[in-house]
C-alpha cells in the first residue's frame, strides 16, 4: 500500500507519516505541489493524501492534473475549508474524498481503507496487462515497460501508446489521436490550430519511436492517413 503524502506542515507530516507506517502504509512524503505532481504522474502509488495549501503548485491544481492523467487514481484531500462551495469544488476536481482539519487519525485511516477497497474493486474489473513484442502495457496503472525496463512516459505519450496498441495493425488517424488527447488533460505547450496539432503529433510520434527501440515494435507513418503500430523493427516512414 504505497501512499504519497503531500503536506507542507512539517510537524503534521511527520506525525501522519509515522502513524500511517504503523498501520501498514509505505509513505512517501513531499512538501510542495510541484514534486507531488511529478511523482504522481511518473511513479506508481496506490493512493494519495493531498493538502490544498501547498507551495509552488497548489493542491487543487495538482488534483486536476493528476485526475486528467489518471482518472481512477484515488486522492483524499486535506483542507481547512469546510464550506459547501469548497467541498463541491474539491470533489468536482477529482477527489475521491476529503477531510477537514483538524481531524482524528482513526477517521483518516478508515477513509483511506474505503478508498483502497474501491480502487481494488475497480482494478479487478479493469483490462488486464497485455504484452506486444517485448512491450508490457498495464492500463490500470498507466504504466509500460520494455524487456522489464520501465518507460518514462508523459500523459500524452501514454495515451498515444495506448491508442496505437488498441488499434494495432490498423491505421490510427491524427483525428483519433487529437480526440483521445482532448479527454486526457493535455500538456503545456500543446495549444494551437490544426497545423500546430499536426506538428505536435509528429513530435510525440518521434519521441515514442525512440522509446520503443528494442521492443520488437515499430510505428510506421501511413502518408495521408496516420500511423500504424506493427511488429518488427521496420524502417520508419
Amino acid at each position: 500500500m504505497r501512499l504519497l503524502l503531500a503536506e507542507d506542515d512539517a510537524l503534521l507530516a511527520d506525525a501522519l507519516s509515522a502513524q500511517l507506517r504503523q498501520v501498514g502504509f509505505d509513505v512517501e512524503h513531499v512538501e510542495n505541489g510541484a514534486v507531488a505532481e511529478y511523482l504522481l504522474l511518473r511513479q506508481s502509488f496506490d493512493l494519495a493524501i493531498l493538502d490544498l495549501g501547498l507551495p509552488m503548485l497548489d493542491g487543487l491544481s495538482v488534483l486536476k492534473r493528476v485526475h486528467a492523467a489518471k482518472p481512477s487514481f484515488p486522492v483524499l484531500v486535506l483542507t481547512a475549508l469546510d464550506d459547501l462551495e469548497s467541498r463541491v469544488t474539491v470533489l468536482n476536481a477529482g477527489a475521491e474524498d476529503y477531510l477537514t482539519k483538524p481531524f482524528d487519525f482513526p477517521e483518516l485511516e478508515a477513509r483511506l481503507r474505503v478508498l483502497l477497497r474501491r480502487s481494488q474493486a475497480a482494478s479487478q474489473a479493469a483490462p488486464a496487462a497485455s504484452t506486444l513484442g517485448r512491450l508490457l502495457l498495464e492500463p490500470q496503472a498507466r504504466r509500460a515497460s520494455v524487456a522489464g525496463e520501465p518507460l518514462e512516459l508523459s500523459p500524452r505519450e501514454w495515451t498515444l501508446l495506448e491508442q496505437l496498441s488498441t488499434h494495432r495493425d490498423q491505421v490510427l488517424t491524427k483525428e483519433q489521436i487529437t480526440q483521445a488527447w482532448s479527454g486526457d488533460g493535455g500538456e503545456a505547450g500543446s495549444a494551437g490550430g490544426a497545423g500546430a496539432a499536426g506538428n505536435s503529433i509528429e513530435v510525440y510520434i518521434h519521441r515514442l519511436r525512440r522509446k520503443l527501440e528494442g521492443s520488437g515494435l515499430s510505428i510506421r507513418t501511413v502518408r495521408g492517413l496516420g500511423y500504424l503500430l506493427e511488429s518488427g523493427e521496420a524502417p520508419r516512414g
